[in-house]
């Protein structure tokens, strides 16, 4: 009978300690955005954004006020959405070297809550590799659909069993 507690302690223990990871990728030279959700409640809690691998050591990069105003610090920016309970970091200028480990959190009383995102970064396109132009005919032109360009795909990284710091 003793095994039941230990199993109901882990499965309790379990919910609240697995951490999302994710990987997200910038253009060197390019901006790099993520946006980090989390759950009611967190509204008015200070988010940040920090750098370094180990949670214990990662260095705060930019921390928001609690408040919808956006803060930037350096070459990073975070500004919170209440209604959508989204936070977006922004890491501008990117460079090969930004490459690594990073953490988004909530600070609160006790321990913060927080996931890992390791940031690629890929080489920025050549100048010298311009698209060409096409040229078409008048007919071809009006029977083609309108030339779309893509929306940037990054997904929202949801918080939803925070690691706990």
């Amino acid at each position: 009978m003793r095994l039941l507690p230990v199993v109901i302690l882990l499965v309790v223990q379990g919910h609240f300690s697995t951490c999302v990871q994710r990987t997200v990728r910038g253009t060197a030279m390019g901006t790099l955005t993520v946006h980090c959700t989390y759950g009611r409640g967190w509204e008015s809690y200070k988010k940040w954004w920090c750098r370094g691998y180990e949670w214990d050591s990662c260095k705060i990069l930019v921390k928001s006020t609690g408040s919808e105003q956006l803060v930037k610090k350096g070459r990073a920016s975070i500004q919170d959405n209440h209604s959508l309970r989204i936070f977006t970091v922004t890491l501008e200028d990117l460079w090969y070297d930004d490459a690594d480990t990073y953490w988004c959190g909530i600070e609160k009383a006790g321990n913060d809550l927080g996931y890992k995102v390791y940031v690629d970064v890929d080489p920025a396109p050549d100048p010298t590799d311009s698209p060409k132009p096409v040229a078409r005919t008048p007919a071809s032109r009006a029977s083609s659909h309108p030339l779309t360009q893509g929306i940037n795909s990054s997904q929202p990284i949801v918080l939803i069993n925070p690691h706990s710091r």
